[in-house]
Order: C-alpha cells, then structure tokens, then sequence
C-alpha cells in the first residue's frame, strides 16, 4: 500500500513537528506541473481563466463536502492566520464603526479561550484597543475550559465566541458542539472555531459542530502553504477586510493562489478517507511513546495528559533540562522538534499556554512539544526515546540537575 506521506528529505532525519507544518502528501508534486501549466487568472472570463477556475471550483467542492459544508460557505485565505483575523474582525469591524460614530451597540464583547492561538490572541488585543471588551476563559492544569466561567461571562452583550478545537500545543481538545450549544441558546452570540489542527487529524464537521465560522489551513494537511480557509455560515455576512476586485464573492479581494489551493483538494480527495485510521495509529504510538519516555526519563511531566487530546501530540516537561538546549541537541542528532507554537518559536519567554494551564516558568521552559504525522513510524519514535534518554542524561549532568535519568 503506497503511504499518504512522501518526505522529501534525508531518510535518516525524523520529523516529529507536524502541528508546525507538514511534508506534501504523495503525489503532489507530481500533480504540480499541471496545475502550474493552468497559469491564467481564475476570476478572467477568456480561455486562460477558465481551466483555473475549474480547479477552484473543483477544490473548493472538495474541501467542502470534507467539512461538512455547501461550497459557496468556503472562502479561501492565505492561511489560518488570516482566516483567523477575517472572523474576529469581520464581526467587530461593524461594530467598531457604530462606536465611533457615538452609537452603543448591545453586543461589543468578545470570549475567547485562555490558550488560543497568536492569531487570535493578537486580533483580540487589537480590537480590545479600540474599545472591544474581551474575556479570557481560563483552563485547568488539564487544559480542560472553565464552564463556570464561560456561562458567567456569555450573555446578551456577548457579540462572538472563538475557541479552538484543539491546542497546538498540547493536543487538548475543546468540547465545541456543547460550547456552541451554550453560546447559541444562552446569549444567541456568534461563534467562531480555530479548527486549524483538526483538519487531517479528527472528523470535521462544521454543522455538527454547531458553529458560525471556521478557520483551516492546508499546511497543516500536507497541502501547500499558502492557502485556508474560512468557513462562513450561510446567511452570515462578513465585511471584506482586503479591499479590492470581487473575488471569493466579494469577500475576500486579490488573485487566488490557485496552485496551492489545488493541493489542499489534492489531499482532501486523495487521502481524507485515512484520517480515522491514521488519528487511531497515531493515539497508540504517542501513547507508547509516552509510556516508554516515563519508564526510562525521571521527573517528566505530560501535559493535560489525563484530558481529551489530538492524538498526534505530546507536550513534555523534563525537569532539569532547558527546552531550546534540548530542541538544539536533538537537532544536531537528526529529531526535529520544537518547544511550543511555530509562530512563537525564537522566543525566549516560556509558553503562554502552559503559563494558563497553570505551570510555573520553570516547568513551561522546559517544554517540548512532539507531533506526529502520517509518515511516522514506530522505528522512528523508538530511535528517538533514545536518543531523548540520552540526551538528557548529558544536559543534566552539565547543569547538576537530577543525576538519575533512569526510574529503572
């Protein structure tokens, strides 16, 4: 059977970062020359737009039978990120307009999680500057949201709520048809998910989950970067936030990139049947993974692992060791890793995830942070208990820390 994964890579590296970004799936690069041989614009009417805006079309039918949605409820982006922005700022932007103008509308406030992503977290803090009121629900040391919280602070001033499926960071999984049922029945608010990690990895199914809008990026589905999308509801209007010709209905302006979103329908077609059996094997090799990290390493920490979590991932605490030096280490041995979210990584500063979740800065400087794909296997993940064992006896004997990193 032909694997979902081809990496184009040395064979003897190991890549255990897929919640940063994935290998292409099998066959995508050879589909590539045709796709970059329908190089006319899609939104042009003669014969050069035409066969573009065949694979748009085709795509975005693709991609919207996988979630669960009629096709012209998918508007593509560049990214999560952006699809992220578009759905925060597309509800508050109307708002922000009557405020300025002295009036007060009903709904002015914005929940979001503890634990978002970035995208969120900043797009919160800038409409909160402009006068947005914003409540961050906080987690347990499980991961798991504060209901109590949540029912507190959801009402009729309450204009959207965004959570995400699932944190990049530590894998854990938010209830989201029972948050959506809340919001909808308690204040008759908007909700927004950041279903960025559940693609490729649980069964996505948007009007199951209940939600208004939906962010996705096909990097993360060993697609093309370059190209989300945003899921809008029927009957939901959202402004443009990018100006300019009428494409994606007029929602969101500038030529698609076509190629790249060609990919994602690649995936989708091609491979999308593998997800439940990919998110099974995936379970029980992080599961062993873990197992045998904690037979074999002293004073580690698994977080949220009593919690719901994706599958694929792995946040660890090992006490003694430093992140960044264990990431570098391990790097230099052939294991690509990381110590939190891709879009934080550089910085020095403990993971504001963990922070949340109620570690102490010690314990989130000592993060590190495994995802598996498609293309992992278990030889692999045993190479890489040993070589993490091994390392971390090193570390903690330059730094003085635990001198025992066997339990046995």
């Amino acid at each position: 059977m032909t694997t979902p994964i081809k990496l184009l890579s040395e064979p003897q590296r190991v890549y255990l970062d897929h919640n940063a970004t994935t290998p292409l799936a099998h066959g995508i690069v050879d589909a590539m020359p045709q796709w970059l041989e329908k190089w006319g614009n899609p939104s042009s009417i003669h014969w050069s737009g035409r066969e573009p805006k065949a694979l748009l079309r085709n795509s975005r039918q693709a991609v919207a039978q996988f979630v669960g949605a009629n096709s012209l409820e998918i508007v593509f982006t560049s990214g999560g990120s952006e699809a992220n922005n578009m759905a925060l700022k597309g509800v508050f932007f109307p708002i922000l307009q009557k405020m300025l103008s002295g009036e007060t509308p009903p709904r002015r406030e914005l929940v979001i999680s503890a634990v978002e992503h970035p995208s969120i977290v900043k797009a919160a803090e800038s409409l909160q500057e402009w006068g947005i009121v914003v409540h961050r629900v906080p987690v347990s040391r499980n991961g798991e949201l504060d209901f109590e919280f949540l029912t507190s602070v959801v009402n009729e001033k309450t204009a959207l709520v965004s959570v995400m499926y699932a944190n990049n960071e530590t894998g854990h999984c938010f209830p989201i048809a029972k948050i959506s049922k809340l919001v909808r029945e308690q204040a008759g608010a908007l909700f927004h998910c950041d279903g960025v990690q559940a693609l490729g990895k649980a069964a996505v199914d948007v009007k199951r989950w209940g939600v208004d809008m939906a962010s996705f990026s096909g990097h993360k589905f060993y697609a093309l970067k370059g190209c989300g999308f945003l899921y809008i509801r029927k009957g939901l209007n959202l402004p443009s936030l990018i100006h300019g010709g009428g494409q994606e209905r007029r929602r969101r302006a500038g030529t698609e990139n076509t190629v790249a979103i060609a990919s994602l329908g690649y995936v989708v077609e091609h491979w999308g049947s593998h997800v439940s059996s990919q998110r099974e094997r995936l379970a029980a090799l992080r599961d062993q993974m873990e197992d045998s990290i904690l037979e074999s390493i002293s004073d580690v920490t698994v977080a949220g692992r009593e919690g719901k979590r994706m599958g694929n991932t792995s946040s660890l605490m090992i006490a003694g060791v430093d992140g960044e030096s264990l990431l570098m280490n391990l790097d230099i041995l052939g294991f690509s890793v990381s110590t939190g979210a891709a879009c934080s990584s550089g910085n020095p500063e403990p993971s504001p995830v963990l922070l949340a979740m109620g570690l102490s800065r010690d314990e989130a400087q000592s993060s590190l942070r495994l995802s598996l794909g498609w293309g992992t296997t278990e030889g692999e993940i045993k190479r890489f208990v040993e070589a993490l064992v091994s390392v971390v006896e090193r570390l903690r004997s330059f730094v003085g820390g635990t001198e025992e990193s066997s339990n046995g």
